[in-house]
């Protein structure tokens, strides 16, 4: 297996470089999907939530009131680092699991975490090379206010608590600089994928 960190801010067009890497044949590892998983009904991190944020993170079904919870932690850099506090081990565990089923094969291996580089995650996982999605803010924010139907205001803030441009690509291998079209970004991934094979033999962290 080679693993491969992909990140980029909000509204940087990472999941669709995600979905494009697939469809070439990477396996995708999304720490989002952990991140949703770990908080369904009946785990232990979810009752940890509520625990440290109160019964009106819930919905009436008693699910996890994602835009409650964002709510609160964007507003709040404590409350945030609490929750990350939560959370993060729990989806590191699930992760490093899903790449131990994945070390004895001949995969590329895509670790799709949004927060790489604000958590020091390069160097927990034995990535080969760190992909970024480099978009400026302010497209982002409108890419979020129109395709999302995201408040701007909400938007600016969520991308405000990110790592900065400047922070990410510090730590970059390879950048796609996603300001175009479709077309053009496809392209780019085609690109990105020749150099994640290139990789192979590379050892990680």
């Amino acid at each position: 297996m080679i693993a491969v960190g992909l990140t980029g801010g909000i509204g940087s067009g990472k999941s669709t470089v995600g979905r494009l890497l697939v469809e070439r044949g990477a396996v995708l590892v999304d720490a989002d999907q952990w991140a949703r998983a770990v908080v369904e009904p009946g785990t232990e991190t979810l009752a940890r939530v509520v625990e440290r944020f109160g019964r009106d993170v819930l919905s009436e079904g008693g699910r996890l009131d994602r835009e409650a919870l964002a709510a609160i932690v964007f507003a709040d850099e404590g409350a945030r680092s609490d929750l990350n506090g939560i959370v993060h081990p729990a989806v590191g565990a699930l992760m490093a699991e899903r790449l131990t089923d994945l070390a004895s094969t001949d995969d590329i291996a895509v670790l799709d975490i949004p927060l790489l580089v604000e958590g020091g995650a390069r160097d927990r996982y034995p990535v080969a090379g760190v992909l970024v999605i480099d978009s400026p803010v302010d497209l982002a924010v409108e890419r979020l206010v129109t395709q999302r139907g995201m408040d701007r205001s909400d938007a600016e803030r969520r991308a405000a608590t990110q790592a900065s441009r400047s922070q990410r690509l510090a730590q970059a291998d390879y950048v796609i600089l996603n300001v175009g079209t479709l077309g053009e970004l496809v392209a780019m991934v085609d690109r990105a994928w020749a150099w994640m094979q290139g990789l192979r033999g590379v050892a990680g962290p």
